[in-house]
């Protein structure tokens, strides 16, 4: 629980407008999402000493929010909206406005005190855009081609025209992913350090740095859980044992998952533990999270200790 004295700060970020609450205060008000209103709210949040600000992510419009307070030194942290609007519904809080939202946010962070995280440089925001633009290419791609079984002869045309703009850009997205990383000095060698373990290209580790920001700064269980591939029990009632949860972030898990079917067949060390696991008479998919789990794991030590792939200390 917070001390009384704390001060906890939810702010409730819309595409014109943010809104604004305190905790135990009570006190609300607005501000513009403007060059002006960004350039105020920093003085005021910082005459009230707020130990924790939450922030949901509300789809890139909280970016420059974020990204203004952490840069006077503001203790601002960004939260998944599943987690909050879970914590109104164990409160009661079903009404939803943006005050009311705020006041949730301010009451999270006095309650949960969520904790900080490193926030992401220049460099990994430029790095997340393109990444993610690069997975909606991707998507794009495969669905156009699912479709194309379905088509008349007279529209296969139109849609050779879309799939031939689509593989263009993907590889202009992938020339300006490597770009950036090779210009990018914090960047660079941490994309060396990743693609140095079989299994793991040029994609998957721009996705890892471009989602993964904490990466070599969190233990091996934190990290795991702070993607979702972390085993946790399930003892109560008639099911019991252990699954997966799967919080955390969905697109790097489908990036670990590519990765992982590589290095279960041309990463030795991995291949002999997904065989281990087989023999040990575990479902192949099963098998295969484990092996994502472990391939996570092995990209934080060598972030953490700043260091290229070494198969005899695995």
């Amino acid at each position: 629980m917070a001390a009384p004295t704390d001060v906890a700060v939810g702010i409730d970020v819309a595409k014109a407008q943010l809104d604004i609450a305190v905790e135990p205060s009570g006190a609300t008000w607005t501000v513009p999402r403007s060059r002006g209103g960004l350039r105020r709210l920093p003085e005021q949040l910082q005459a009230r000493r707020p130990t924790r600000i939450v922030v949901e992510a509300s789809g890139g419009y909280e970016r420059l929010v974020v990204a203004t307070l952490a840069a006077v030194g503001l203790p601002v942290v960004r939260v998944n909206p599943r987690q909050t609007r879970d914590f109104a519904r164990a409160h009661g809080r079903l009404a939803k406005t943006d005050r009311l939202d705020a006041q949730v946010l301010a009451r999270f962070a006095a309650e949960v005190r969520p904790p900080q995280r490193p926030q992401p440089s220049k460099a990994e925001q430029r790095l997340q855009i393109l990444v993610r633009r690069r997975h909606q290419l991707v998507k794009t791609r495969v669905t156009e081609q699912l479709q194309r079984p379905h088509l008349e002869p007279e529209e296969l045309a139109g849609s050779d025209a879309l799939l031939a703009v689509v593989r263009d850009l993907s590889q202009q997205a992938d020339r300006d992913l490597a770009a950036l990383v090779q210009a990018a000095p914090g960047l660079r060698p941490r994309a060396a350090w990743l693609q140095s373990i079989p299994g793991i290209g040029p994609v998957t580790a721009a996705t890892l740095l471009a989602e993964l920001p904490a990466l070599g700064r969190c233990t091996r269980q934190e990290i795991a859980a702070l993607v979702g591939v972390a085993p946790c029990n399930r003892a109560s009632g008639a099911r019991r044992g252990r699954r997966r949860c799967w919080g955390g972030r969905a697109q790097v898990r489908a990036a670990l998952y590519m990765a992982a079917l590589t290095a279960a067949r041309r990463n030795p060390h991995l291949h002999a533990f997904y065989q281990r696991l087989i023999a040990a008479g575990k479902p192949a998919k099963v098998a295969l999270v484990a092996c994502m789990r472990k391939l996570l794991v092995i990209c934080n030590a060598l972030c953490r200790d700043r260091t290229l792939w070494d198969p005899t200390m695995a």
